[in-house]
């Protein structure tokens, strides 16, 4: 009988493992459809020059990292302003993401992301990112833009851009 019992009791603890199991794998699933969600309406509110909308997926504290090195946006007030006006007469930028991949930490309380996006008029991207799960959902706390460029264009591409921060440094000694 004790042996019975026994078995029982462990055939209840597989059983509650896999429900949980399952139940934490849904959670996940859910998790990434709602990040690859926001995240393509983030680029499509930037691509329609909704500044409510783009705005409005960062943290109150987020950052966002330009392609340029002087490029950290805080979004409070440095963004925002920069977006209404880059935004006022209705363009913004276009980027469509064509991968991305999606980690969370163990809590699934934050998840970090890079994705590769495409310009028509510029290229390829890499952007990554940082999101908090909050009440309302997940919302971006730090956005990284990079311009991609091939290693076997890279010397070029090196060059052209030492070149131009000497340019700008020495306009600035004037």
């Amino acid at each position: 009988m004790k042996f019975v019992s026994f078995l029982t009791t462990i055939i209840l603890f597989m059983a509650a493992g896999q429900v949980f199991a399952h139940d934490h794998m849904n959670s996940r699933v859910a998790d990434e459809k709602a990040i690859n969600s926001l995240m393509d309406d983030f680029h499509d509110a930037a691509a329609k020059a909704d500044q409510g909308r783009y705005l409005g997926y960062f943290t109150r504290d987020g950052v966002f990292m330009g392609t340029d090195d002087w490029e950290r946006w805080p979004l409070n007030p440095d963004f925002r302003t920069y977006v209404a006006e880059r935004f006022k007469d209705g363009k913004g930028w276009a980027y469509k993401a064509v991968e991305r991949h999606i980690a969370f930490s163990p809590d699934a309380k934050v998840a970090w992301f890079d994705e590769i996006t495409t310009s028509e008029k510029w290229g390829l991207f890499r952007g990554t990112g940082v999101l908090f799960k909050e009440d309302q959902g997940w919302t971006v706390a730090h956005y990284s833009m990079s311009v991609l460029g091939p290693n076997e264009v890279w010397v070029a591409v090196s060059d052209l851009a030492k070149a131009a921060v000497k340019r700008r440094n020495a306009e600035k000694e004037e």
